[in-house]
């Protein structure tokens, strides 16, 4: 691991070994170069939507094999959350775009019927400027975590990089990126709500180091409906903890099997809600979806295409 610097003067030092290798105005520090420098991160980190059809996957590529079942559970979390990662392309000379980063995302829209889909478009040869952009980029006060972790994400799918380089690049401890990095891997809701400030990332940070999704939802739901601190968010975390060892259950959660446990926790994610399932060696069993106002049981009953009329 790279000894880690004083941010600033890593970040500084990063920043300043990349200018010299690209445009001398750019690099400037005169009101033209900075106007310039502005332009570039912009177009680097702007997301647009654009037509499915227009996009073709990069056949230089290699293949790989996509699990058909996964991708239908992201499928039908796309068509309620559209898609929260973008994708990245590059336009090519027919007026397409041709995919750099994000196939599964790209198939599972396909499949979730999606005409259009956000995404990151890069111009062909950039990536010293990519990487400029979005070193200038983090340096925003304005970003919220998840917005670092995505940008954190770009420098290793679109450039390469691993977490120690990125980590190198931007002055931290790799500890700190692999922290951001895990934010993409929680169910959308908090996702979502991270980026719009409703939880913050001390709280995600929390969610994280929780073992299933059935457990971060319901955490995550306590946090909003108790409205509880960063250091109440942890101690709830502790106490579920303290509670599901003091329970010994060997065989997994309410005895189920680790298939099972990971039926449930995909039921979770995918109606974004507590849900309990209990099965016995019978065959027969029960599934209990939890709903904590009558706006999330209307969501509920949309997702189950049922109809009270």
């Amino acid at each position: 691991m790279a000894t880690v610097k004083p941010n600033k003067d890593a970040l500084g030092k990063g920043i300043r070994s990349l200018l010299g290798s690209i445009d001398a105005e750019l690099k400037s520090n005169t009101p033209a170069g900075e106007q310039l420098k502005k332009t570039v991160v912009e177009n680097v980190t702007t997301i647009l939507r654009i037509p499915v059809a227009d996009i073709e996957v990069n056949p230089k590529q290699p293949r790989h094999d996509f699990d058909e079942q996964a991708l239908k559970e992201l499928a039908e979390s796309i068509k309620i959350h559209d898609i929260i990662q973008p994708l990245t392309v590059s336009k090519t000379a027919a007026g397409k775009y041709r995919l750099i980063a994000g196939e599964r995302r790209l198939r599972a829209s396909r499949m979730a019927g999606l005409t259009d889909v956000p995404a990151y478009i890069r111009q062909a040869n950039d990536a010293q400027l990519l990487e400029l952009a979005l070193l200038e980029n983090l340096q925003r006060e304005d970003l919220n975590a998840v917005e670092v972790a995505l940008s954190y994400k770009r420098m290793m799918d679109e450039l390469d990089y691993s977490q120690d380089q990125v980590a190198e690049r931007m002055g931290k401890d790799r500890s700190t990126i692999a922290n951001f990095i895990r934010l993409l891997k929680l169910p959308p809701d908090i996702q979502l709500a991270v980026r719009s400030n409703e939880i913050s990332m001390g709280h995600a940070r929390a969610i994280i180091n929780v073992d299933t999704v059935e457990k971060q939802l319901f955490i995550f739901r306590e946090i909003k409906d108790k409205g509880l601190s960063v250091r109440q968010t942890e101690a709830l975390v502790r106490n579920l903890y303290k509670q599901g060892a003091a329970a010994k259950k060997p065989a997994g959660r309410g005895g189920l099997s680790a298939s099972f446990q990971r039926i449930e926790d995909k039921l979770a994610s995918r109606f974004d809600t507590r849900v309990k399932l209990k099965h016995s060696s019978n065959g027969s069993g029960q599934i209990t979806f939890d709903y904590y106002s009558v706006e999330e049981l209307n969501k509920l009953l949309h997702n189950f295409n049922v109809s009270v009329d």
